[in-house]
């Protein structure tokens, strides 16, 4: 991949999309990861304003860290670059104390990891909304169109996706190029949901490298029975999430109403 080409195609896309909407600028949330330190660097070289926000609800300090480096590097580079910082921590405690109580379970930990991305979503929004912003995704490719690993109208909640078409691998090349902190570079992925240690693979059970290699073998149309051990395994993961992850990926399904009973 040409980094240098592939990012002036992002930059340039951006503007443009920002020209033709009539908006004044972005807003991107930032935390500690290589996606949101790649998108908010991006979004930083149009030249239009670009808002960072750090959103914590009982984070690990070590994200908090890694965030806080990138935005101080990226205002030094860029003048149009602004941030705030909104702790949500109170929000969604004041959520948990709101709704019944409920013996817990791994169900209830992905519905409250799930409550906290649209928690962040909204309040994405509301500055776009304060400033007449375009609220800019974070997705990869991956996690996007592969495996479905975001939370629908969570952090899949957005205006537009840059790097929505780049693979992870593709993103760190990217963020390389752009001079994303290395310490962000060098982090194990992770969504930062679960308020925990735990790492991307550690929920999907296989590492981006295997995903995309996944990925690419189901464009060839192979079957698992193609493959045999660590392969073979890592192809279920793949195709088991691509499937029942679907309802991210389609557009949301509507009851046509045939016209002879309207």
């Amino acid at each position: 991949m040409n980094a240098q080409k592939v990012t002036e195609h992002i930059v340039n896309w951006l503007q443009t999309y920002a020209e033709k909407a009539g908006v004044q600028g972005f807003v991107v949330g930032v935390s500690g990861g290589i996606d949101s330190a790649a998108t908010s660097t991006l979004c930083a070289a149009t030249g239009f304003p670009t808002l960072c926000v750090e959103m914590p609800i009982h984070q690990a300090q070590n994200q908090v860290s890694r965030a806080e480096e990138h935005l101080a590097q990226l205002q030094k580079r860029y003048p149009n670059v602004s941030k705030v910082r909104v702790d949500l921590t109170s929000a969604f405690d004041n959520f948990i104390e709101s709704v019944p109580t409920v013996t817990p379970s791994p169900r209830v930990d992905l519905s409250l990891a799930n409550t906290r991305a649209r928690l962040r979503m909204t309040t994405l929004y509301y500055f776009a909304g304060l400033h007449s912003y375009l609220v800019a995704g974070t997705g990869n490719k991956v996690e996007d169109f592969g495996v479905g690993f975001y939370t629908k109208y969570g952090d899949g909640g957005v205006d537009l996706s840059p790097i929505a078409d780049l693979m992870k691998s593709e993103v760190f090349e990217i963020a390389a190029y752009l001079g994303v902190p290395e310490s962000i570079q060098k982090a194990q992925p992770t969504d930062g949901l679960f308020g925990d240690s735990r790492t991307d693979e550690d929920q999907i059970g296989a590492s981006y490298d295997e995903l995309e290699w996944a990925m690419k073998m189901q464009d060839l149309q192979k079957t698992a029975e193609e493959f045999t051990g660590r392969e073979q395994e890592v192809f279920e993961i793949y195709t088991r999430l691509n499937r029942i992850n679907q309802h991210k990926m389609r557009p949301i399904p509507v009851c046509e109403i045939p016209t002879e009973l309207l």
